[in-house]
């Protein structure tokens, strides 16, 4: 079994705390849904995955850091990095939601600013330098978007976290309202270029990948940011006074969000049924699920925020899309290593004979 482990950390695939993300977003969406047992049981799950991951993560940091390395800095795989800042924001979220335990998310906080920092600027730079790019076709993807993700991340943990200051709230909010902004404007450059890339490129189905999800995915967690901090209006002079624009933007983010719902499924049904294109697990369809999870919860705290109840009947529905999504996925990832772990006992045990 250790060869195992070794040899899945060696070629780990950087993108599977989106596991964690989807997970995270469900468990808050049910428990502010009132299904408290799913949140909870979720909430279980997703502890157990975050060792998980972050175990196989050390392993392959400190065995294969070459690898590591070398996927981070590439067009391709480095974005799937910001699932260590997102699922780690979005699970200390979880724990102060659902667990009503914020202590251990202050950590967290600190540990996911600390991998944005790194993954951020160790990436960005070395996309901008190296000198064998590749074209807008095969260099862009969805997972870019998750550099926007990981940053509303940040702003929503810290702005849950700023309940519990004692001193310096304003000092927490401005840096998690400067980090909304941030992720707003990493959007909206990002999703220019992928924009252009559907409509200008050609676009082969079978490169429309689950990630393009997080089209959709990242204006969903944009929206529960300034949802957010709409709701934590009355902590800081400032957000009072500048609360009508970001009731303005989060709308026009969640508006964007909701536009992008029917045309992705399009799309599925282009690549999946009209082209027959296997629909088999891949850990990139945690990209798909967290997106749907993170819609639901992000409509509900809109609808607090701008007072408008009449929005609560979308995560009432979305809520089972989103369940159905995230056990199909977590089955199908059940299935694949149980196939992996078999396949591997029975190689070993014919290497021994």
């Amino acid at each position: 079994m250790l060869s195992y482990i070794k040899g899945k950390a060696e070629d780990f695939f950087p993108g599977y705390f989106a596991l964690v993300m989807a997970t995270g977003a469900l468990s808050i969406g049910s428990f502010l849904l009132s299904y408290e047992v799913i949140a909870k049981v979720l909430l279980y799950i997703n502890i157990v995955a975050y060792l998980c991951l972050w175990g196989i993560t050390l392993i392959r940091l400190f065995g294969y850091f070459h690898k590591l390395k070398m996927d981070l800095m590439s067009h391709e795989k480095g974005p799937a990095f910001f699932t260590l800042v997102a699922g780690t924001s979005v699970f200390g979220s979880q724990l102060i939601i659902v667990g009503g335990n914020h202590s251990f998310s202050v950590f967290l906080w600190g540990l996911a600013i600390a991998l944005w920092i790194v993954v951020m600027y160790t990436f960005f730079s070395a996309v901008t330098i190296r000198k064998d790019k590749p074209s807008l076709a095969e260099g862009i993807n969805g997972a870019w978007l998750i550099a926007a993700v990981g940053t509303q991340s940040l702003s929503i943990l810290g702005t849950l976290l700023s309940d519990y200051v004692q001193n310096g709230v304003e000092i927490v909010l401005f840096f998690t309202l400067c980090m909304y902004f941030l992720g707003c404007m990493l959007y909206l450059n990002i999703i220019t270029l992928i924009f252009y890339r559907f409509t200008f490129l050609k676009l082969e189905f079978s490169a429309y990948t689950p990630p393009y999800w997080i089209n959709m995915g990242a204006v969903a967690i944009t929206t529960l940011g300034g949802s957010t901090l709409i709701l934590h209006a009355s902590n800081w002079s400032l957000l009072g006074e500048i609360t009508p624009f970001l009731k303005g933007f989060t709308l026009f983010f969640w508006i964007t969000g909701t536009w992008w719902i029917p045309l992705l499924f399009i799309l599925m049904i282009w690549r999946h049924l009209i082209h027959r294109y296997p629909l088999t697990y891949d850990p990139q369809f945690w990209g798909m699920a967290f997106p749907l999870a993170m819609y639901t919860t992000s409509t509900f705290q809109l609808s607090k925020a701008l007072e408008l109840p009449f929005l609560t009947i979308i995560p009432h529905f979305m809520v089972y899309i989103a369940i159905t999504a995230w056990i199909a996925t977590f089955l199908g990832m059940l299935a694949h290593e149980s196939r992996n772990i078999v396949n591997h006992i029975k190689a070993a045990s014919k290497g021994k004979a």
